[in-house]
């Protein structure tokens, strides 16, 4: 699966649990972080946690594990990092504060409304 693609499925995955504000910001080009930071919210700890465990889940089934993961137990910033995709789920308020689109700025928003339902 290339970085894209597994991007894409993670949107996906994302979409499945209602995450909201859903990004996919290209940044290989500007980073050796990874070549894709996925960025959503979800409105409550519980919704942060079942959109991280669906990503977990999902990606589980493909024999795809993720490398690390912080802030699972707080609800406000979960990160799960898969190398070339690290996915960020915020509450609003973590969100707003931290800004991670706004300090990616110079990055490719790529267009995932195909990919939403």
């Amino acid at each position: 699966m290339t970085p894209r693609e597994l991007a894409e499925y993670i949107v996906k995955a994302v979409d499945a649990k209602k995450a909201k504000n859903i990004k996919l910001l290209r940044i290989d080009d500007k980073t050796v972080l990874a070549d894709y930071f996925v960025i959503c919210g979800g409105n409550s700890n519980t919704q942060i946690k079942a959109i991280a465990g669906e990503v977990e889940e999902k990606l589980n089934e493909l024999g795809i594990a993720p490398h690390h993961i912080e802030g699972y137990n707080e609800g406000i910033w979960t990160v799960l990092d898969y190398s070339s995709v690290i996915v960020h789920i915020f509450n609003r308020e973590a969100r707003d504060f931290y800004k991670l689109e706004k300090l990616w700025s110079d990055a490719e928003d790529v267009d995932i409304s195909s990919l939403l339902v």
